[in-house]
Formats: structure tokens, C-alpha cells, sequence
């Protein structure tokens, strides 16, 4: 008897938070291509996987920012039953400070890559979508919902994130496709730490150190995407907010 076809999915930014976090919670359903910029990371995640359990992995390192290594990349994956973009940058500063390349590089990772990744994809997305249904998860961030000073140009790629979800759900659902954007709040990760140095700088204030405890962990997020992926057919997660407790 032929063992059923296990689904497989695609995650961007999986070398490391919360696109690692969610290639561990996917892995006892999905076989996975695990996407990113960190080579050794990745084979260092396929093996752990690998090892717990019956799970097919293959790596995928490559600058998503690079059209032409992208598309060679993606050659090949004939079917995708989710699609996870986690993969993403953010810099603050203040609209004065913020450069041209700034913003170009924020919304070219953020946005553009996404964007391109998915055009790419969308034959294997169908494939899936009109057979048993599939899924593209964008974590977005609650800047995506609120712009606050000294974010600009962050927030305004994370809107133009939730806005492409917005099309490409109107457009994707008769084939099958759902598409859920998650906004996260903090996360303990090493961006977040980024950021937490930054504001430091642009407040004048010392960096008291950084306290990874008061912020969401990555598996919570994880577990987030995990929920939209997992639901019934019937139902569709379209938007998902996620905040630390307390």
C-alpha cells in the first residue's frame, strides 16, 4: 500500500526566529525546502529535522534580493502546499535620516522579493489549491497595522506587505489559495535585538542590555502559522495579531 503523499512546504528566513521556529513545528506534517541566507544554518536545521523524525528537507540558500538566483532556485517545485514568507529586514530611523538605499533595500527584501518569490511559485501554489487547497502565510508585524515615529520606512514596506496579501488573496481564493498575513508583536530574536540597540542610540540612552524575556518567543508566532495552515478548508485566517502576554 502506497503511503499518502506528505504536503510540502516552502519557508523563507528559516536559517534562524521565527522562520526556524516554524520549520520545527511543521515538520511532523510537511516535508520542507528551507529558504535563507545562512548555509550552514540551514544544514544544521535539515539535520535536526531530519534526525526526529520522517521528514524529506532540502536547503535553499540564496539571496532573495537576486531575481536570476532565485528563479533557479524555485526550478523544479512542480507543487507547494504552503508557501511561508518569513524572511525580512528592518532599520528605523526617523523620515530625516532615512536614505534612499534605506528605503529601496527595506521595501526590495520586504516587499519586492515576496512578491517575486510568489509570482514564481504560483504554478506550484495552483497545483496544490485546486487539488486538496494551499497557502501563503506573510509574517507581516504590527507595524504593518501603526506607523510610529522612527519606523517609516519599516512600516511602510510591512504595509505594502499586508496590501499585497490583500490582492493576492482577491485573486488567488478560486484557485484554492488562502493567504494569511500574521502580525506579530516583539519577538525574541536577533533583528529584535537589532532593533532594541537602535532605539537605544536615537533615545541618547545607555543599552541596559537586552531582555529577550518581555517579548513573544518565536514558537509562539510558530504556533500561529501552524493554526492558519492547519484549518479546515472551510475556514480562512485572513489576518492573525499576535501579542506577548501581560
Amino acid at each position: 500500500m502506497t503511503a499518502p503523499r506528505r504536503p510540502l512546504a516552502l519557508i523563507t528566513g528559516a536559517s534562524q526566529g521565527i522562520g526556524a521556529a516554524t520549520a520545527r513545528l511543521l515538520a511532523p506534517r510537511y516535508d520542507l525546502v528551507l529558504g535563507g541566507r545562512d548555509e550552514k544554518r540551514l544544514e544544521a536545521l535539515a539535520d535536526e529535522l531530519t534526525e526526529a523524525g520522517p521528514v524529506a528537507v532540502r536547503t535553499m540558500a540564496v539571496e532573495l534580493t537576486d531575481d536570476d538566483a532565485l528563479a533557479t532556485a524555485l526550478d523544479g517545485i512542480d507543487r507547494l502546499d504552503a508557501l511561508v514568507h518569513s524572511a525580512g529586514v528592518g532599520e528605523l530611523g526617523t523620515v530625516e535620516e532615512t536614505t534612499a538605499q534605506t528605503w529601496r533595500h527595506q521595501f526590495d527584501v520586504n516587499v519586492v522579493a515576496v512578491a517575486e518569490t510568489t509570482r514564481l511559485l504560483l504554478p506550484a501554489l495552483r497545483a496544490a489549491g485546486t487539488d486538496t487547497g494551499a497557502d501563503v502565510v506573510l509574517v507581516n508585524s504590527g507595524a504593518g497595522l501603526t506607523a510610529r515615529p522612527g519606523w517609516g520606512s519599516y512600516a511602510a514596506s510591512k504595509f505594502a506587505l499586508r496590501a499585497f496579501g490583500e490582492a493576492l488573496r482577491a485573486e488567488e481564493s478560486s484557485n484554492g489559495i488562502r493567504v494569511t498575513s500574521v502580525h506579530p508583536g516583539r519577538v525574541d530574536t536577533a533583528m529584535q535585538e537589532r532593533v532594541v540597540a537602535q532605539e537605544a542610540t536615537a533615545a541618547g540612552t545607555a543599552d541596559g542590555g537586552y531582555d529577550g524575556s518581555k517579548f513573544l518567543r518565536p514558537e509562539s508566532v510558530g504556533a500561529a502559522i501552524l493554526a492558519a495552515l492547519t484549518a479546515t478548508r472551510d475556514a480562512h485566517f485572513t489576518e492573525i495579531m499576535v501579542r506577548p502576554q501581560g
